[in-house]
């Protein structure tokens, strides 16, 4: 993998860890260790060792079922503020080592920033997910993040321009969708403005 496509991977990584550090960081250190599809440079290698796997798969096991519990699925994502970056940093530098252009820290910082984003997001929307619901809600969205976490880093494994057109596409849906809300507001808006015009009686 290089190039475009490694970039691509990158990112996609980053955002997935946003989601669910240790998802990304498993299928990684698992695709490496049992298939040759990637091949992680030291100290990313790690990732790959028997015992760090086992660690992850504990971990992970530990936040699937505290991130689906009111209450404590926001003191997980508080916790998770640091994890997550740093898992993003780890993972988007993993896949860009290949491109000797881009130092190292830049490709750390590039990949703690998009997991940190993707984070804040998901910790920003969770309590109003919370309020809305009544808490019911939140092993639902929960397990579609999972989901999520899970479909992203397996295209950005094996079908990075798939990840990318998927996120083309998802940016279109998202514009099209805020436009149509928009024109609706301002019809409805210049609706009720023209009823509460005075009617002009003849004389």
């Amino acid at each position: 993998m290089g190039g475009i496509t490694a970039i691509i991977s990158a990112f996609g990584l980053s955002a997935a860890s946003g989601l669910n550090a240790y998802i990304p960081l498993l299928l990684v250190g698992l695709t490496a260790r049992f298939t040759d599809w990637i091949t992680l440079a030291a100290p990313f290698d790690l990732l790959a060792n028997e015992w760090v796997l086992g660690a992850l798969a504990i971990l992970l096991g530990i936040e699937f079922f505290a991130d689906k519990i009111p209450v404590v699925d926001h003191a997980n994502d508080a916790i998770q503020t640091f994890i997550r970056p740093a898992a993003g940093a780890i993972l988007f530098a993993s896949e860009a080592h290949v491109i000797t252009s881009i130092p190292p820290v830049v490709a750390l910082i590039l990949g703690l920033f998009v997991a940190f984003g993707v984070h804040a997001t998901k910790a920003t929307a969770r309590p109003l997910v919370t309020v809305a619901t009544g808490g019911v809600g939140n092993p639902v969205v929960s397990a579609a993040e999972d989901v999520a976490s899970v479909g992203m880093t397996i295209m950005a494994l094996l079908a990075p321009i798939l990840l990318l057109l998927s996120f083309i596409a998802l940016l279109l849906a998202g514009f099209m969708i805020w436009t149509r809300k928009r024109k609706k507001a301002v019809a409805v808006s210049t609706t009720n403005s023209a009823s509460s015009q005075p009617l002009d009686w003849p004389q």
